[in-house]
């Protein structure tokens, strides 16, 4: 058994052994323990098997049989600006995701040789203008805060993505970028262009709100589609390739994901939410910084983060701080900063959350005074 499976069982062995000794009057604490597990199983439940595992797949095809001069074309160091970024801030837009969901996504692109900036700018407005997310934001919040939602979503991914890239001034290693032709690459852009779009409609038709029988009949039968697809055209080599790269993706990926969703379902219960409602029911610098923190390490799965909002704006709070929600939940969560921080390292990500919280604290400010 390797060191880091020990550390593993360690760990476990540490929790448990806090559960059976902590005192029954330590309410509050049992309380937490109980809503990290419900959370970590309410998660399991909704999102691995129908949007995490579809996203992993995807992201391990796009390591492996997407060429890395179609990446550098359009999300690349060399691509122009207003292609690579436009590209990344509305390319996420049918798929509905998570802050979660997107993250092996993110890591595809990105180890395919997409732009830090660009990589940025697609992880920040994925989760945040699925076009799910958006209708329904207007229809239960309104017409003003929805069309807000978007619009300051595609601006502040471009701005998040435009300052990383300023901030660290990432270099091409041209060494790195040489393209070796491949038998992946011999497969015809026909057949990966159906294969890629019926893998995407799996995460596309489990976004829709529709009836249950036929969404789960849909992704079942576009889910046999694409086993049939790689069982006819793609040879025994490739598939071991194919499904390698998406186990690679999922040990970086999932044990991080786990640890930080039961952190912050232990943490959720702690909050007082008269008190929270309490400090942002002003359009302040305070209430607007409090609202983007809570939203960038509270977790909100696909769609939650608007009947949450809705409860609390019954309660009093103001729309200034009520759209920095939107744009630092959806985009940012405690299990999302841990992937990234696997994925770019600790001071990026830092950078990266930071800038997050400042621009959507500037965004409801600007909002909130309209």
């Amino acid at each position: 058994m390797e060191r880091k499976d020990w550390t593993l069982m360690i760990w476990i062995v540490i929790v448990f052994g806090i559960l059976y000794f902590v005192p029954s009057q330590a309410g509050w604490f049992q309380t937490a323990i109980l809503s990290a597990f419900d959370l970590l199983h309410d998660y399991a439940v909704k999102h691995v098997l129908t949007c995490l595992v579809p996203a992993l797949f995807i992201a391990g095809a796009i390591g492996v049989f997407i060429k890395k001069e179609k990446v550098m074309k359009y999300l690349g160091h060399e691509a122009k600006k207003y292609i690579s970024y436009g590209v990344a801030s509305v390319s996420g837009s049918i798929l509905a995701v998570c802050s979660c969901t997107i993250l092996p996504l993110f890591a595809g692109i990105r180890k395919r040789g997409a732009g830090l900036g660009p990589a940025i700018t697609f992880l920040f407005s994925g989760p945040a203008i699925n076009i799910a997310a958006i209708f329904l934001t207007m229809s239960v919040l309104g017409l003003k805060i929805g069309l807000a939602r978007v619009t300051a979503a595609i601006l502040l991914s471009v701005l998040v993505g435009l300052s990383m890239q300023l901030i660290f001034r990432e270099k091409v290693d041209k060494a790195k970028l040489i393209i070796q032709e491949s038998e992946e690459s011999k497969i015809s852009n026909i057949v990966l262009l159906v294969f890629f779009s019926l893998m995407i409609a799996v995460l596309v038709v489990n976004g829709l709100q529709i009836d249950k029988v036929i969404k789960y009949s849909l992704m079942g039968s576009f889910t046999v589609a694409v086993v049939g697809l790689v069982w006819w055209k793609f040879k025994d080599h490739i598939i071991q390739k194919w499904l390698e790269e998406t186990w690679s993706f999922s040990k970086l990926i999932l044990p991080l994901l786990f640890i930080g969703v039961f952190i912050a379902g232990f943490i959720m219960p702690l909050l007082p939410e008269s008190l929270i409602t309490q400090l942002v029911g002003h359009n302040t610098v305070i209430g607007n910084v409090i609202a983007s923190v809570f939203g960038a390490f509270m977790y909100f799965s696909t769609l939650t983060e608007i009947p949450i909002l809705q409860a609390l704006i019954a309660k009093g709070m103001h729309a200034g701080p009520a759209l920095a929600l939107l744009l630092a939940g959806p985009s940012l969560s405690l299990p999302n900063m841990l992937v990234v921080r696997g994925v770019l390292g600790t001071k990026k990500t830092i950078v990266y959350v930071s800038l997050v919280i400042v621009y959507s604290t500037i965004a409801g400010l600007i909002f909130g005074a309209l």
